[in-house]
């Protein structure tokens, strides 16, 4: 017969008794999930505090090539850049 799960060779006994473990055993236990679950919410939070630092980098890096970007054109910041004046034509057709 194969378990509850479908594993092979193993046998359900109907005569195994929940007095097996002992509420120290079910205490154990129980203080092993509330430790895990401790981590993992420290894991959690630890997780959201580091993502809410890549997002405020992210927004400072954009900034900052923005920023450097607009110096390398030669505007302020929200300043658009004039267009390049146009050459005459026939200024650079004349001989020089």
């Amino acid at each position: 017969m194969s378990g509850p799960n479908g594993d092979p060779n193993l046998t359900i006994n109907e005569d195994t008794d929940e007095e097996e473990f002992n509420e120290e055993e079910y205490a154990a236990i129980n203080s092993m999930l509330d430790q895990i679950n401790s981590c993992l919410d420290d894991l959690e939070e630890r997780n959201d505090a580091l993502n809410g630092k890549l997002q405020e980098l992210l927004e400072s890096n954009r900034q900052a090539r923005l920023e450097f970007r607009e110096q390398l054109n030669g505007t302020s910041p929200g300043e658009q850049q004039p267009p390049p004046p146009e050459q005459d034509p026939a200024a650079s057709e004349r001989p020089g």
